[in-house]
């Protein structure tokens, strides 16, 4: 194996293990120590990769930020106004059920210092907002508050699915009923 191999691999490890970390023991029990010592190396050489705890935490978040925006790009692909909205709820949505625990990671996740979060999740969520507000239909100013508005909704709602669950009593209602009541909201439907 290339040196270079070598290290992406390494680097690699350090994200597959961060993740394990972050679903076994949530965000407090993500440390470089931890992750170091299951890597079998010392923690400097986590640093080395990963100089902050928000940069590793951001960088292990990426893979389900990038396939949340691939849900919903697929679904929103060859499709317009009512219809793409939606598609959009009902990709984004689903594809959270999916996981409540990765919703969590993803959006409960508080960053690990109080200085400013890592961009990159950012970066990868604003061009499939840019794409929900270019399949809406109205005056153009709009769409992107529009667009901005409908995900807030989506994650609104897969919140109430997790608070539910965290509290151990039944959602309000059919999770999948929810979804197409909001979906067919935000279309203008009735």
């Amino acid at each position: 194996m290339s040196t270079e191999a070598g290290r992406a691999d390494t680097r690699e490890r350090i994200l597959r293990i961060a993740r394990d970390v972050l679903r076994a023991n949530g965000p407090r029990g993500l440390t470089f120590d931890a992750v170091a010592r299951r890597l079998g190396k010392s923690k400097q050489a986590v640093i080395y990769w990963f100089p902050t705890k928000d940069a590793l935490l951001a960088e292990t978040l990426l893979p389900d930020v990038a396939a949340e925006a691939g849900a919903a790009r697929a679904a929103l692909r060859g499709r317009r106004g009512p219809e793409a909205v939606r598609a959009f709820v009902e990709a984004v949505a689903g594809f959270h059920l999916e996981d409540l625990d990765r919703f969590r990671l993803v959006y409960l996740t508080p960053p690990a210092t109080s200085g400013a979060a890592d961009s990159r999740p950012g970066r990868i969520a604003a061009p499939v907002l840019a794409d929900l507000a270019a399949s809406l239909d109205g005056e153009s100013d709009a769409r992107s508050a529009d667009a901005a508005a409908i995900h807030a909704a989506v994650l609104g709602l897969v919140l109430t699915l997790v608070r539910a669950e965290d509290a151990g009593t039944p959602p309000p209602h059919d999770p999948v009923d929810m979804i197409e009541s909001l979906a067919r909201r935000l279309a203008g439907g009735g």
